[in-house]
């Protein structure tokens, strides 16, 4: 029992740590916060039923992936909100099955929401993007496609792949990952440098 209580206590601080201390504060999305909340609580109650009963406890955890992934599916999500998702659901698993020593589960439930602070850090990549762009004109060329999304952007371009090369109504549509420049930084410079190329291209 009184692992079941700790438990439970560790689950309701890990979860509003995570939701409002992490995930709130820098995605701003409340209609997810309530979505978490709802499959954090939803997951620990069952476990802790199915873990006392004669249920299978598969039969109950198939049941809630089924139901992740039609929410998943319901609605545009980042990867980043994913994430989210499955580390609300393994907190309710880890503290509804509560093995072993009663520090356990809050030790595992600490040691995620630390990993998702880490992880999802506005510090980590601070500069990398991710766009897709659809350009007025078809590039076949990927260096001519490469300087002109550098001076579109004013970045440095890091990948790119062409999702559709309309010749006839002369589009691109890329997805691309870039780098913003630091002010007064090397990929400032890059930047300007495929700016005048794409300008010059331009021009011609």
């Amino acid at each position: 029992m009184l692992n079941l209580w700790m438990a439970l206590g560790a689950d309701l601080a890990a979860i509003g740590a995570l939701v409002y201390g992490v995930y709130f504060r820098r995605h701003h999305r409340r209609d997810l916060v309530l979505a978490y909340i709802a499959l954090n609580a939803g997951v620990l109650a069952v476990t802790v039923l199915l873990t006392s009963s004669e249920a299978g406890l598969g039969l109950g955890l198939g049941l809630f992936g089924i139901l992740s992934i039609i929410r998943l599916r319901s609605d545009a999500i980042t990867q980043e909100e994913v994430a989210y998702y499955f580390v609300a659901l393994a907190l309710g698993l880890v503290n509804g099955l509560h093995p072993g020593s009663p520090w356990l589960a809050p030790l595992i439930s600490a040691v995620l929401v630390a990993v998702m602070y880490v992880a999802d850090h506005p510090r980590f990549a601070s500069t990398t993007r991710r766009q897709t762009i659809t350009l007025d004109r078809a590039y076949p060329d990927e260096q001519s496609l490469r300087s002109a999304l550098a001076g579109l952007l004013n970045a440095e371009v890091l990948q790119v792949g062409v999702h559709s090369l309309d010749l006839v109504q002369d589009t691109t549509v890329v997805d691309v990952r870039f780098r913003m420049p630091r002010a007064g930084g090397p990929a400032t410079d890059m930047a300007r440098a495929h700016e005048a190329i794409y300008d010059t291209g331009v021009a011609r």
